[in-house]
């Protein structure tokens, strides 16, 4: 099989043109395409009068060899690489005949549901604690924040069946580096478990919140008929180690799990649990992560800016956008999770604290686009933000959110509802009172005022000096009745469970930092296919393999 890449057709090409141009452009009679499938489709907007598709396909040809010589100076015209998965083993049928304990992952987001999922694969039977619901259940309490302003702890956008990533825009595409191709194993996952095929060639796949809940309840049941088990409410209160090495854990409920592998797939706002995982001594570092606000367009304007006069059209979708600025104070300011098309949404997990993210579903339909506009802080600014002198603690990045996120409550009025500012009002610095053209998605609803000590005034200050580089980029991201929602403050974790090159904990032997909350994602797709590594990591401990 061979792999052609930077394939270009006009945007409206009909489906049928794709077959005729891969032969002309390899220069061969159409007898000898046996088959052919698209692997990767993107746009070129550039020219925004004359957009085009662009594609990588994969190809099937009689004699191969032949039109690989004659392209031998086109990098274009390359072999087709090998993306299946292949198990590194699998566990034989007698191997728990004995008193052998089961490994437990804690937690059920990406991270956790893949390496679930591969333990399950390998059959060792993995037992996965989560602290919140079943996804059903969970959006039931996620709904009681948004539409009534009750908060479950234990249960919200950012516990649960499916992670934070089910209530995202459910982007799953990622810049890490995957000479493996376990990218295309999450994706292959994805569509088996119910996500649309086209999110295995587009190039930027998403899928939204109301298809993921549907595949992660599919996924659960596989995971279920390979032997292992979901437990769901059964928060890690503790955990036993003994001699360097993880013997168990204790739920919150009292009871014990005897464990000598233990995947943590946390969350990033499994605060109470690096609490504890630090008090009982686990090596973990201060990290930097980013603070800033959503701000709200209409997504009309986003398409306009983007595609020209192809806006709406109905194979572009809703248009995107990512910006950068560095500051003068020496800030960087840039765009977060953007998400066409969807809404703002309450994202706390705490009790009088204001945490706002973003949601798209699959249609990405909503009026108004959003994305979080943030500036890289360092564990050097928590010290400065606290009142105490001294060293960076592994928490205090964690201080340093919970005081931000308390100050929105205040700002909100102290009802979950979140302090808010037009963006011309921002950028004058003064107090916003009515709405514009844009009105808020957020709910439970955004009370306008003044942002300024919303946040700190470095912060303050390096954003304002980006909205109007950012709109030189994009016309009009500057407009005056654009929104800004405070505050988002849960960007990556505020800290690194660090591990070794097993993937195993630097000081405790046998238990598996994973995922985004133990700082090695950012995003649905990297916790995934980091979960897939952390399980086949614990997979050769157990199975006694050699390293790949």
């Amino acid at each position: 099989m061979l792999r052609l890449t930077e394939l270009r057709l006009p945007l409206d090409h009909p489906e049928a043109a794709l077959r005729p141009a891969i032969v002309k452009r390899l220069g061969i009679d159409d007898a000898r395409l046996r088959r052919f499938t698209v692997f990767k489709r993107s746009h070129d907007a550039r020219k925004k009068h004359a957009m085009v598709f662009i594609y990588t396909v994969d190809i099937e040809l009689d004699d191969e060899a032949a039109v690989l010589a004659r392209f031998a100076d086109d990098h274009h015209v390359r072999p087709a690489p090998d993306t299946r998965y292949r198990a590194i083993g699998h566990a034989p049928a007698d191997f728990y005949a004995s008193d052998r304990p089961r490994p437990l992952v804690v937690g059920f987001g990406p991270c956790g549901i893949f390496a679930a999922l591969i333990l399950a694969q390998m059959g060792l039977r993995p037992i996965v604690l989560e602290r919140g619901k079943e996804v059903r259940e969970r959006t039931k309490d996620t709904w009681g924040l948004w539409r009534k302003g009750v908060l479950n702890p234990e249960s919200n956008v950012q516990f649960g069946e499916g992670g934070a990533g089910t209530f995202s825009d459910g982007k799953l595409y990622s810049q890490i580096s995957d000479p493996r191709h376990l990218t295309r194993k999450v994706l292959s996952e994805f569509v088996k478990a119910g996500a649309p095929e086209e999110i295995l060639f587009v190039s930027k796949p998403h899928i939204g919140t109301f298809r993921l809940v549907g595949m992660v309840e599919k996924m659960r049941a596989d995971i279920e008929a390979l032997g292992g088990e979901i437990r769901f409410q059964q928060r890690v209160a503790d955990v036993s180690i003994e001699d360097g090495r993880i013997r168990g854990v204790t739920l919150a409920s009292g009871e014990q799990l005897r464990a000598d592998h233990v995947v943590l797939a946390l969350g990033h706002s499994a605060r109470d649990t690096f609490a504890m995982l630090h008090q009982r001594g686990v090596f973990m570092e201060a990290k930097p992560f980013s603070i800033g606000f959503r701000i709200e367009h209409p997504q009309s304007l986003i398409d306009r800016a983007r595609f020209g006069p192809n806006a709406g059209h109905p194979l572009l979708g809703a248009a995107d956008y990512k910006l950068v600025h560095h500051a003068k104070n020496g800030r960087s300011v840039y765009s977060f999770c953007m998400c066409p098309g969807g809404t703002v949404v309450a994202a706390t997990s705490e009790p009088m604290r204001v945490v706002t993210n973003g949601m798209s579903q699959y249609s990405r339909n909503e009026r108004n686009a959003n994305a979080g506009i943030v500036v890289g802080i360092t564990p050097q600014d928590y010290v400065l933000d606290r009142d105490a002198a001294g060293p960076v603690n592994p928490l205090d990045g964690i201080a340093f959110q919970r005081r931000w996120e308390s100050r929105a409550y205040e700002l909100g009025g102290g009802d979950y509802e979140a302090p808010g500012q037009l963006v011309g009002d921002f950028i004058r610095a003064q107090a916003s009172s009515q709405f514009g053209s844009v009105l808020p998605s957020y709910k439970p609803g955004v009370r306008l005022g003044d942002l300024a000590s919303s946040l700190p005034a470095y912060a303050i200050e390096a954003i304002r000096e980006a909205l109007p580089a950012f709109d030189r980029q994009i016309k009009g991201f500057a407009m005056d009745d654009a929104v800004l929602t405070g505050v988002e403050t849960r960007t990556s974790s505020p800290l690194r469970i660090t591990r070794g090159k097993d993937h195993q904990s630097l000081n405790v032997a046998g238990l598996y930092p994973a995922g985004e909350g133990a700082g090695y994602a950012g995003g649905i797709m990297s916790a995934g296919v980091d979960g897939i590594e952390v399980a086949e990591a614990v997979g050769r401990s157990m199975l006694q393999l050699a390293p790949v």
